[in-house]
Parts: structure tokens; C-alpha cells; sequence
């Protein structure tokens, strides 16, 4: 079986679907997308380690983190192996030192995790064929974007906040853990930076 690297390259509101987000994957050398819809939780929890955001608490999957380091497990790849009625299938390729394990996991949790672990993610090359989208523009293109898109939007509702303010509301925002503010902030924060230059 042909496997493709995937990076994440984005998440925004779902469209098609009221409360739910799509977590929108690329092939790493290439231009075939697939979205994959997920909730509100794992969102937070991408956004979070996609804005390098640090929570005063950890979430669970800083948790798992924390817990695999703690007994020397580390997650080597997150492997996407089936696409049924619209779902996709993944699991956790884990090794403690001496044996190597395969956990299943939903999607969205595995994203997540790979994030953490800095470990890549795997997708089938026949999955990623029949799930792919066109590259026309969609929901996805103003998505908080990883580490191979910029933002599309123009302006802010923080335009007209000091940067001393947004440092500040940025804080506010992840004490009371309103993550989803805090990289709306964090977002203008960094397009007043890039205009800077």
C-alpha cells in the first residue's frame, strides 16, 4: 500500500455542517487536499498547538502527552487507513523501546496528538485519491492556517486595539480558555508584525 505524507494546513467552520470545523489536510509535496469534519473540542486543541497558544491547563491531549513521556512511549506516525460512509479511520503507531503497538484513534484525536509528538502523518494513496478536493478556493482558505498558508482576510475586528491591548486580551483569553479569541488575536498580532517587516 502506497502511503502520502499530509501536513495540516488549516481548520475553519464548517459550511456544511452548524457547530463543527474542518480540519483541512495537504499532501506534503504536492496539491491534493482532503477536509475532514470535526468537532468543536478538537478544534481548540489543533488551533491551540497550530498558534503555539499555551493553555494554563493542560488539555487532554497535552495530557496524553505529558503520561506517554512520563512511561516512554512516543507516537512515531498517525496513519489514516479507511474512509467509510464519510469517516476516516486512523490509528497511532506507538513504540515504548521494545515493541511497537497500533492504537486506534478518531482523526481529529490523532491530529492532534501527531502535533504534539512532532510526528508525521500518513494517509493511503487510494483514500487520499477518492477524498481529495479541487483546489478551488472554499471555507478553507480563510482557516487558521499551519505552517503552508497565510490568512486571506483583510481586516480585523482588532484593528483598532493597541498592540499593548492585544498582548493583554490575548492573556485574558486563554486564562478563561476562550482559545478560539485568543488566535483571532494572535492572528492580528502577527499581521501587524509581517507589515512591520
Amino acid at each position: 500500500m502506497k502511503r502520502v505524507k499530509l501536513k495540516v494546513m488549516g481548520i475553519s467552520y464548517s459550511q456544511t455542517q452548524s457547530g463543527a470545523y474542518a480540519l483541512l489536510l495537504i499532501e506534503e509535496n504536492g496539491e491534493r487536499r482532503i477536509p475532514i469534519i470535526i468537532g468543536g473540542f478538537e478544534a481548540q486543541a489543533i488551533v491551540i498547538k497550530l498558534e503555539n497558544l499555551e493553555p494554563p491547563r493542560p488539555l487532554t491531549h497535552d495530557l496524553f502527552k505529558k503520561f506517554a513521556d512520563r512511561f516512554g512511549i512516543a507516537v512515531i506516525e498517525v496513519m489514516i487507513y479507511k474512509l467509510e460512509d464519510g469517516v476516516f479511520f486512523s490509528k497511532l503507531v506507538c513504540n515504548n523501546g521494545e515493541k511497537e503497538y497500533s492504537i486506534d484513534s478518531r482523526t481529529s484525536d490523532a491530529v492532534a496528538i501527531a502535533l504534539r509528538f512532532g510526528c508525521p502523518i500518513y494517509i493511503s494513496e487510494g483514500i487520499l485519491e477518492k477524498a481529495q478536493i479541487s483546489n478551488a478556493p472554499s471555507e478553507t482558505d480563510t482557516a487558521t492556517s499551519g505552517e503552508s498558508g497565510k490568512k486571506t482576510k483583510t481586516s480585523s475586528k482588532y484593528d483598532s486595539f493597541s498592540d499593548e491591548e492585544l498582548y493583554k486580551m490575548i492573556d485574558d483569553a486563554i486564562k478563561t480558555e476562550d482559545y478560539e479569541k485568543a488566535a483571532s488575536i494572535r492572528d492580528e498580532i502577527e499581521k501587524r508584525k509581517e507589515k512591520k517587516g
